[in-house]
C-alpha cells in the first residue's frame, strides 16, 4: 500500500455502513485507503482500497489499526478507544456519520461508554444505533470530503 502524502485512510470496516462512500472520496484526492476487518466481514479490495483480514478476537481490528497508523492518517471508526488511540497518534478521526473525534471530548465519550458498559453488565441493554440513513450517509461524505481538502491544502502551503 502506497501512502499518497504520507497519509492514508485507514478503516474500521467490521460495522462500516460508508465503504463505497470512502473509497470514492479517497480516490478523487488520490489518497489509498486500508480497511480492516475481521474474517467474519467479507471485504473486496478495489483500485485504491488494500483489505487486511484480521482474526475474530473482539479487539483484533482495532489492535491492528493502533499499531499500523502514523501521524498524519485519518482514522475512520465508531470506537471510542481506538479514536483516542488514534489521537493519540496525531491522526485525525471521524466517525461514520460524519462527527469528528477531538482530543477536547474524548474524556466524556469514553466515561459514558464505561457507564453503558456498567450498565450492560447489570443486565441494562439499549437497543444498539439506529440504521445509518441517506443523509447520514451524504453528511458522512461532505465532512470526509472536507476534511481531506483541508489536509491537502495544508501539505501544499
Amino acid at each position: 500500500m502506497e501512502r499518497a502524502q504520507g497519509r492514508t485512510i485507514v478503516v474500521d470496516g467490521d460495522a462500516c455502513p460508508v465503504k463505497k462512500e470512502i473509497a470514492a472520496a479517497a480516490r478523487s484526492f488520490g489518497i489509498p485507503v486500508l480497511m480492516v476487518s475481521s474474517y467474519d466481514h467479507a471485504l473486496k479490495a478495489e483500485e485504491g482500497v488494500t483489505v487486511v483480514q484480521v482474526d475474530r478476537g473482539d479487539q483484533s481490528a482495532d489492535l491492528y489499526i493502533a499499531n499500523h497508523i502514523t501521524p498524519g492518517d485519518i482514522v475512520l471508526t465508531q470506537d471510542y478507544g481506538l479514536a483516542a488511540l488514534a489521537l493519540g497518534k496525531r491522526c485525525s478521526v471521524l466517525s461514520f456519520r460524519g462527527q469528528t473525534y477531538e482530543d477536547s471530548t474524548m474524556d466524556f465519550m469514553l466515561e459514558g461508554r464505561h457507564a453503558r458498559a456498567v450498565e450492560r453488565r447489570r443486565g441494562h441493554y439499549s437497543k444498539g444505533p439506529k440504521s445509518i440513513t441517506v443523509a447520514e450517509k451524504n453528511f458522512f461524505q461532505h465532512k470526509l470530503t472536507k476534511l481531506l481538502t483541508v489536509l491537502q491544502e495544508n501539505v501544499q502551503q
